[in-house]
């Protein structure tokens, strides 16, 4: 099977770098006990009819973020009680990112918070606060060139999505090569005997996408050309060298699933593409859906890469800041459309290193909080981003994440830990509870709802992961990164229609060495994993390469193509060992192309041809007191199991959460 990773491409990532319980009021206390306030909280107010000359009180606001933050830093030496900046309703487009940082004086002091939060944050008379990166886009005008196009004339923008209605457009695509004929790659890009791409306008705006199992990635065309019987296009780079490097062979690069962004593709409702021709004087075109007004309609193009950024230094974290009721959407990121591409697999991606050696990155948070202690999101929205939602990264540790929601984002809901290119740090008891994280991953697929990469003590708790296109909660490093991992949680949580696109993946989604023992390390208790059953193998509780002491306790798994299982690596010391199964409930489904084992779960075999590649057996593995679910219906069967029902009645959001989220 394809899906069935050799040595050389089951550590690619690797070479490309060179991877209890929780009672319910625990999850409401705070990280970290803080004293309680002498006085009641200094109160700031912005509102977009204010002035920032104005001293920020509740009838004379201010009228920026910024100029906020500047009163914070102020008085922030003096505190006394919390500091609350209150932002009254309507939308913040910023002109720059909102940093804070641990030297400019953003902090809390003394046992006090800073809050940044929509005013009447928690009442019923809470307003509606947007954190804006975009641009609205306004002078629409038909296209004299182009039946049904609308074009508007944007300056010197640079974007990669956009947002017409408040939903997202597409850019234009053709699946496939986009032509009849073969693509037969080379050294600098392809040949082929189609004439069709030297019809392309700009093909210099042109992509190509490439996904197969968990990856996908995506190269530009760095121009095309005419010979006598054949046509060369010359792909950008070098990206093209760090394709061929990450996906190797050319079956991959010769079956590309898409290519977008393009002028002489043929449109679809909702989709756009932005005219770089001219330096300095681009236009949109878009391609209305049916009903649209473009002279009327509420268009914006996303222009930052990060809304919010806050970074400490070593010994000195950024710290006590919280974030309340407010939506932070209408940022774009770039980094795809710079001459090394994107070259991707999971929320990865490839840039040129020393020598022949690569670097290898992560996509960043919309949002991003590095060296950071005691950082708080309640209640918040993100969406219309084009990067990861939210990072927690470069120790940073006792952070909460609560009562959020995250959809519509090109990659990632949330990262957190140590990501790469770090190989060490201590990030460690963060919280991450009752969050609603779904239909992210729209433009960068090989995404996770959750990515926890290495910490420690962390817990992750009553959130709720739906409609992704490939996992829902990743526990474990991209590199083999030992040693780090320990005590962490995953507890309660509500997944479902995962790996919806690229499979290899699964609604929870274990490896790496998760401690020393079973008393430090990972615990997964009280999950209900259910409604995935997509593609050829996915795994709804997935213990994948060098999985190591990890307690699967009282869940519930039914109707994904596994319950349980993964490939046990033997070749360099990375086989699934030291897993315990207790009181669990799946129906046990097993891909027909895997043979069933004398345990329950799916764990492909070794290659009968190279056993020292590919999957082998796993390691002391337990199983005590597991209920076999029948596989036709079981959820069902679950449903009329008291035992089993209580593990769905209880998984997800707290109730208190549900009608606050806008969960249906």
């Amino acid at each position: 099977m394809a899906i069935f990773r050799t040595r050389a491409r089951a550590s690619l990532i690797t070479r490309a770098a060179g991877a209890i319980g929780l009672s319910v009021a625990a999850l409401s206390s705070p990280a970290v006990a803080l004293p309680a306030s002498a006085a009641p909280p200094t109160q700031l107010y912005v509102a977009p009819w204010g002035e920032d000359s104005w001293p920020g009180t509740l009838d004379r606001p201010f009228a920026t973020p910024a100029r906020a933050q500047q009163a914070v830093r102020a008085r922030a030496p003096r505190m006394t009680s919390d500091l609350v900046v209150n932002l009254r309703g309507g939308t913040y487009r910023l002109e720059a990112p909102l940093r804070l940082s641990e030297a400019a004086g953003d902090s809390g002091r003394g046992g006090h918070r800073v809050i940044y939060q929509a005013y009447g944050y928690g009442t019923p008379l809470q307003e509606r606060v947007t954190i804006s990166g975009g641009r609205r886009i306004s002078g629409w005008r038909p296209d004299p060139q182009r039946t049904g196009f609308w074009r508007a004339d944007v300056g010197g923008l640079e974007t990669r999505q956009l947002y017409v209605g408040d939903r997202r457009a597409t850019r234009l695509t053709r699946e496939g090569a986009g032509f009849p004929g073969a693509l037969t790659a080379t050294r600098t890009g392809y040949v082929t005997t189609s004439t069709v791409p030297r019809t392309w306008r700009h093909p210099g705006d042109v992509e190509f996408v490439y996904r197969a199992g968990y990856l996908e990635g995506r190269c530009g065309v760095a121009g095309v050309s005419a010979g006598a019987r054949r046509t060369t296009i010359t792909m950008d780079q070098p990206c093209w060298g760090l394709t061929q490097q990450l996906y190797g062979g050319k079956e991959l690069l010769e079956t590309p699933s898409s290519v977008e962004n393009s002028p002489s593709f043929a449109p679809k409702a909702g989709s756009w593409y932005l005219d770089r021709s001219r330096p300095g004087h681009h236009e949109l075109l878009y391609f209305p859906r049916p009903g649209q007004d473009m002279r009327r309609a509420d268009v914006v193009a996303p222009v930052l890469e990060s809304l919010v950024t806050g970074t400490g230094r070593p010994g000195r974290p950024l710290h006590d800041i919280g974030f309340r009721g407010l939506t932070f959407a209408y940022a774009t990121w770039l980094a795809p459309s710079e001459p090394a591409g994107f070259p991707s697999a999971w929320s990865m991606y490839l840039r040129p290193g020393k020598g022949e050696d690569s670097r290898l990155l992560t996509v960043p948070g919309t949002v991003a909080f590095r060296t950071a202690e005691r950082i708080t999101f309640e209640g918040n929205r993100f969406t219309h981003l084009g990067a990861q939602a939210l990072e927690l990264s470069e120790n940073s540790s006792h952070n909460v994440v609560d009562g959020n929601v995250i959809a519509d984002v090109s990659d990632g809901g949330i990262l957190m830990g140590v990501v790469p290119p770090d190989q060490k740090g201590t990030n460690r008891g963060n919280r991450i509870t009752n969050n609603w994280i779904h239909h992210i991953g729209a433009e960068y697929h090989a995404a996770s709802g959750i990515w926890d990469t290495a910490t420690q003590e962390t817990t992750l708790a009553h959130n709720q992961v739906n409609d992704v296109p490939y996992s829902g909660i990743l526990s474990g490093p991209g590199d083999d990164l030992r040693g780090i991992m320990r005590r962490n949680r995953i507890l309660d949580n509500r997944v479902f229609a995962t790996n919806r696109l690229l499979v290899d993946g699964g609604g929870i989604y274990l490896r790496g060495e998760q401690g020393s023992s079973f008393a430090d390390g990972a615990v997964i208790r009280g999950n209900a994993v259910t409604d995935s059953k997509y593609g050829e193998w996915n795994v709804g509780i997935y213990t994948d390469d060098s999985t190591n002491w990890v307690t699967v306790d009282r869940n519930t798994v039914y109707d994904y193509v596994a319950s349980i299982g993964g490939c046990s690596e033997e070749w360099g010391d990375r086989p699934v060992q030291n897993v315990r199964y207790r009181g669990n409930f799946w129906d046990d489904t097993v891909p027909e192309w895997v043979e069933r084992r004398e345990f329950p779960g799916a764990w492909p075999p070794a290659n009968k041809q190279t056993p020292e590649e590919g999957c082998g057996d796993p390691h002391r593995l337990t199983f005590t007191d597991n209920t076999l679910l029948p596989p036709r219906n079981p959820g069902h069967t679950c449903a009329a199991h008291t035992a089993c029902a209580a593990v769905l009645a209880n998984a997800g959001p707290l109730p208190s959460y549900r009608q606050r989220l806008g969960m249906p």
